[in-house]
């Protein structure tokens, strides 16, 4: 189906030995294959994109301008998050969040709650 994710199209791959997999829409009509090829490319991003995403994602969707100082540094497409934020339940969101992004295999955080004056 085309609403599958990139994981789950390739664990079928992997668990059938497929080299392609056909994309349905909810009828069942064909609107593309997918290759092995296709699925790697997503963890073949440069970490400096991948870093870029999570940077611009965390500063202007999740957390309010200048509540936060957070720092991303991306190796082998593992993001390493550490800095400050506001309240300690956004580490979770963040965490979550740069889990998402294209590339990203693991995330690391380590994070301080500034306290309160």
């Amino acid at each position: 189906m085309q609403d599958a994710t990139i994981p789950t199209a390739a664990r079928l791959m992997a668990r059938g030995h497929l080299k392609r997999l056909p994309v349905v829409d909810g009828e069942g009509r064909l609107v593309g294959v997918v290759s092995r090829g296709d699925l790697l490319k997503v963890f073949l991003r440069p970490d400096e994109d991948i870093g870029a995403e999570i940077r611009e994602m965390i500063t202007y969707q999740l957390i309010p301008h200048g509540s936060a100082e957070v720092h991303v540094h991306v190796a082998n497409g593992i993001a390493y998050l550490n800095g400050s934020l506001p309240d300690p339940a956004m580490e979770d969101v963040v965490v979550r969040a740069a889990g998402t992004v294209p590339g990203v295999v693991d995330v690391k955080a380590d994070f301080t709650v500034p306290v309160s004056a």
